[in-house]
């Protein structure tokens, strides 16, 4: 009897993080809007080259899955700000250990180098 991957949703730690940070920019969104609160036009500044909407579908997926706040102001022209929700928040610890664990793999690429 084989268990099918769609089943592992919701019950495997790795292949629900996997699952819910699947596309190419969740991380760096996530990294970007920790501890600040950005609109739609400055993240895709930052994150240049991604288009808006691969932009859009990150944004969507980010906040259905409850890591971001979506707030849109009801005046004109639209403004629409983004930030980490609690359980967004909550991944902090986990971007640091990216970010530790990136930087020990940027020094091993330049120790090959020499």
């Amino acid at each position: 009897m084989t268990v099918e991957t769609t089943d592992l949703f919701g019950v495997c730690p790795y292949f629900t993080t996997q699952k819910i940070l699947a596309g190419k920019w969740a991380i760096l969104i996530l990294h970007h809007l920790d501890g600040q609160t950005l609109r739609f036009k400055e993240l895709e500044r930052r994150l240049s080259p991604i288009t808006q909407a691969t932009l859009t579908k990150q944004l969507r997926s980010l906040e259905e899955n409850n890591l971001i706040n979506r707030k849109v102001y009801n005046q004109v022209p639209p403004k629409v700000e983004y930030s980490l929700s609690e359980l967004g928040e909550s991944f902090k610890p986990v971007l640091d250990s990216i970010e530790i664990w990136g930087e020990k793999y940027i020094e091993t690429l330049d120790t090959k180098k020499d």
